[in-house]
């Protein structure tokens, strides 16, 4: 409701005045200020706000969405703050949530590599945490324009900070919330998807690999489910969302299958073609022609007209044939699409290679016209490195030099940053978003651990200096000038976490007899008007 409607509504509810004495425009500022009663509401708001982005994106690759990885909700307010500071709006900004920081930072076992080993409640305090920072960054900027709102003078001016009031942007926004793999059996997959959901996550990413055996997208040793095991999975997240009323609730079906050569079971066909039959035929297999070609507990099976031995591991795994993973890749995503119900997929890539995802893509969308991706700009790429390679291929294909120049060696030195091949494949880089929405059907694009490395090198730098021999100027010219200068409202930390939301409060409540934060010897007075 508008800010008008809502003093109506209260007016009508006490006729006689609000007991206790409390100001009809105090109830409504807080109610105002409470942008959602639940984060089941959110989840449910969200979810209809990214089935419009995806509309719009079907309509026009170039409104693609973006986020970045968050594993704070600090992280995530700040991020939201710098968006609308720079943009004037959060349209297209999300929150991804990534199982990976969790695993690394956010657990109570210590830092972790990304093997599901971290507590599955981990996820969901995240969540929520994120979703009451953003609630509180709009309850800090209304409170803001309430206080304007009481120093207006005139009609005039008291409309024009209403209408501002009216059509504030919340920063609450979808959150990508990553379930690894789902943490155990189906049933729990189900369990956890429905506390995610609670949480406020309108969207839930949840990959192909065993959950007991997971391991990081971009590390070796990847083990990869049949298909109608994840199908099942699929169905697990969609039915946890349609329990809760989340009707618009977005499922991510991400395959590992580019970089993953193994697999714990051989799945049951029932019939030529169906989802075993079409998992099974990828495994590397000698011919049987004798038993004396088995030896003690070794497996066969029938593959087409033959009877073949997958090969298996010392640890009872299953090898796939090399070279397979792209058509295992395109199957994979075809039938989490069109049997499981997903509806966006994550590829993930052992590289930045807009050519290769596209490649696939176009493969896709001859069973499944509707795909969309989510891409994974992943830190754990080099991406000067992979770029500026790229460059160099190219330039020998259309013979602009030959394959002695441009030690590959060399191709991450500094030298190169202003170099014709340097300036290329930064514009690339610049342009992959842009390029990899129009050409590879990619929707989102999100970066997995920006934060992560943002606060490694962040706390070098800092700590370089500060116990070096720049001391207080370190931090000055690295941290505070720096905030000053490009707007950075947290430079006014109290007022940050709320404090203003406390003195106001305290008026609501006592009036005059309220004991402020905020008055003449606050030194977060010395941060007002700066330039």
């Amino acid at each position: 409701m508008s800010y008008t409607q809502t003093i109506q509504e209260i007016t009508v509810r006490y006729p006689d005045g609000v007991p206790g004495g409390i100001d009809v425009e105090d109830i409504a500022q807080l109610k105002i200020q409470n942008t959602y009663e639940t984060h089941l509401d959110i989840a449910k708001a969200m979810a209809t706000l990214m089935r419009q982005d995806m509309a719009r994106y079907d309509a026009d690759t170039s409104q693609f969405t973006q986020s970045l990885g968050c594993w704070s909700g600090f992280h995530a307010m700040q991020m939201m703050r710098a968006i609308k500071r720079q943009k004037g709006t959060l349209d297209r900004a999300y929150v991804y949530l990534s199982g990976w920081m969790v695993a690394g930072l956010r657990n109570s076992f210590g830092h972790l590599p990304d093997q599901s080993m971290h507590e599955k409640t981990a996820v969901t305090d995240l969540i929520d945490e994120i979703y009451t920072s953003l609630r509180q960054a709009d309850e800090v900027d209304l409170n803001d324009l309430f206080a304007e709102l009481k120093a207006a003078e005139g009609d005039v001016a008291r409309k024009a900070v209403i209408t501002k009031i009216d059509n504030f942007e919340s920063y609450v926004r979808p959150i990508i919330a990553d379930i690894d793999a789902g943490f155990g059996n189906v049933h729990a997959t189900y369990l956890l998807a429905k506390e995610l959901i609670k949480a406020g996550a309108c969207c839930i990413q949840i990959e192909n690999q065993v959950s007991d055996a997971k391991q990081c997208g971009h590390q070796d040793g990847k083990v990869t489910v049949p298909r109608e095991d994840f199908i099942e999975k699929l169905r697990a997240v969609r039915m946890a969302f349609e329990e809760l009323g989340v009707h618009d609730g977005v499922i991510v079906a991400r395959t590992d299958s580019l970089g993953a050569g193994l697999t714990q079971k051989i799945p049951v066909s029932r019939e030529a073609g169906d989802h075993a039959a079409e998992y099974t035929k990828w495994l590397d297999a000698t011919p049987v022609e004798t038993l004396t070609d088995l030896e003690e507990g070794d497996v066969a099976i029938r593959l087409g007209d033959q009877l073949v031995k997958p090969t298996r591991l010392p640890n009872g795994l299953y090898k796939f044939k090399p070279d397979t993973g792209e058509d295992r890749v395109v199957e994979d995503c075809i039938a989490a699409l069109n049997d499981g119900g997903a509806d966006l997929l994550w590829i993930e890539t052992a590289t930045p290679n807009v050519a290769q995802i596209a490649g696939m893509v176009n493969r896709i969308r001859e069973e499944a016209p509707h795909a969309k991706l989510t891409y994974n700009n992943s830190p754990s790429f080099n991406w000067t490195l992979n770029l500026r390679k790229q460059v160099r291929e190219d330039w020998i294909e259309q013979g602009k030099i030959t394959a002695d120049d441009y030690d590959e060696a060399r191709l991450m030195s500094a030298d190169f940053d202003d170099d014709p091949l340097g300036i290329e494949a930064d514009a690339r880089l610049q342009a992959f978003q842009t390029d990899i929405a129009r050409e590879a059907g990619v929707f989102h694009n999100l970066i997995t651990l920006p934060t992560f490395h943002m606060d490694a090198l962040g706390m070098d730098r800092l700590s370089e200096g500060y116990y070096g021999d720049e001391k207080m100027l370190a931090y000055v010219r690295e941290v505070q000038r720096a905030e000053i200068r490009g707007g950075v409202s947290a430079v006014k930390h109290q007022h940050e976490v709320g404090s203003d939301l406390g003195d106001t409060f305290k008026e609501m409540t006592g009036g005059d007899r309220a004991l402020k934060a905020g008055g003449a010897h606050n030194t977060m007075n010395q941060f007002a008007n700066v330039a």
